[in-house]
């Protein structure tokens, strides 16, 4: 039985990882550092989605909260990335700012799955 539900695992993918993508695919080509960043940013935030992919399929609880604490690093990562972007690269784009909220609400929502799920251990 899955621990999450599809609702957020569909919330990952879709809300996050491809606006994510829809993201870097918008930064502008000429600007090196906003390139270099922008992969970073692609590497971290796609890496939320798979592994809260992996979370849902846990064998144990101490798997299960291995994997969203893994979540919160990447998602965190992500975090610094979209800063970098927004205030060093000039980027300030619509999306910037949503996928900027997303990936706060994201470590919120993993901060809590996480530390219920042990406390229930």
């Amino acid at each position: 039985m899955s621990r999450t539900s599809d609702e957020l695992r569909d919330r990952t993918k879709k809300k996050y990882a491809s606006a994510v993508v829809r993201l870097y695919i918008t930064l502008p080509k000429r600007q090196a550092e906003a390139q270099v960043i922008g992969k970073q940013l692609l590497r971290s935030g796609t890496s939320v989605a798979a592994n809260f992919r992996e979370a849902s399929r846990a064998r144990s609880v101490a798997e299960f909260v291995s994997k969203l604490e893994v979540c919160v690093q990447e998602a965190d990562e992500s975090d610094l990335w979209l800063q970098l972007l927004r205030d060093d690269c000039g980027v300030s784009d619509t999306r910037l700012f949503n996928v900027l909220r997303e990936t706060n609400e994201l470590i919120a929502i993993f901060v809590t799955m996480a530390k219920r799920s042990k406390a229930s251990e």
